[in-house]
């Protein structure tokens, strides 16, 4: 009897560590694989004009069109959103840069002010522009993989796409959401849908790609929806454009761009 024991103990151990060693192979692969979701267009610059249909509690709904343009740079990415309709919102333009390793700098130029204003940090869960999406969540798709501890939860078939499905924590306690679970097409490595979950653990919003197509050789997301889960809410953006690698003048990712509409 004792021999047996005995025979068991080092398998156990052994168990233990093999489980241990798999636990930190998967932690390794869930964070390169978010970082291969989030940087898998590759593309120096992208411009895009989109609809975005906002729903209310109610079922009512009202549209806005925009204009977008990104590039990169050393210090990292730069997104311009400028608003063409309806006449409410129009010549509304906003501006975030993204430093790497730290904070974003963000800046919204609003018509009925007449001014540039700096969007501070802690406004990164406030709506943008009275939509479903926070100006965190503007940000969200170029987030860097580091910023966050990835843990690798399962695999999963979602609509019939075999996927990772991973959890994201923010190293920052400060940022609006506890924890995002994505599910990650393992063949395409688009994010089909995206949980983030508030600061008491409860489901806040729900991200959905509902369709993709290939544009210049790119699988791209060309309707998606955020839904706030409480307030039954819903903004989806439905993109009639987009180009990769036109060039952008520089001058367009400007703070006196913001404010004049114009190019020096």
């Amino acid at each position: 009897m004792k021999l047996a024991n005995s025979r068991k103990a080092p398998l156990a151990v052994s168990l233990a560590i093999l489980a241990a060693m798999t636990q930190a192979l998967f932690a390794q692969d869930a964070q390169a694989i978010v970082e291969a979701a989030r940087n898998r267009i590759d593309a120096k610059t992208v411009s895009s004009r989109s609809r975005m249909t906002l729903v209310a509690k109610g079922g009512s709904t009202s549209e806005r069109l925009i204009d977008q343009y990104s590039s990169d740079s050393p210090k990292g990415d730069r997104t311009i959103i400028v608003f063409q309709k309806p006449a409410s919102v129009a010549g509304t333009r906003f501006l975030t840069m993204e430093n790497k390793g730290g904070e974003d700098d963000r800046w919204i130029f609003l018509p009925s002010l007449g001014k540039v204003r700096r969007i501070a940090s802690a406004e990164g869960s406030g709506s943008f522009m009275g939509t479903d999406l926070s100006y965190d969540d503007i940000s969200s798709a170029d987030r860097d993989a580091s910023l966050d501890a990835h843990r690798y939860l399962r695999e999963e078939t979602l609509d019939g796409k075999a996927c990772h499905v991973i959890e994201s924590v923010p190293k920052d306690a400060k940022y609006q959401y506890s924890k995002m679970v994505s599910w990650i097409d393992k063949g395409s490595l688009v994010a089909w849908k995206i949980e983030l979950y508030g600061k008491n653990g409860e489901l806040v919003k729900l991200l959905e790609v509902l369709e993709t197509k290939d544009v210049q050789s790119r699988i791209t997301p060309v309707r998606t929806r955020m839904t706030t889960v409480a307030a039954q809410t819903s903004t989806t953006i439905n993109v009639d454009i987009i180009k990769y690698d036109d060039k952008i003048p520089e001058g367009v990712f400007t703070v006196d761009y913001l404010s004049t509409g114009r190019v020096k």
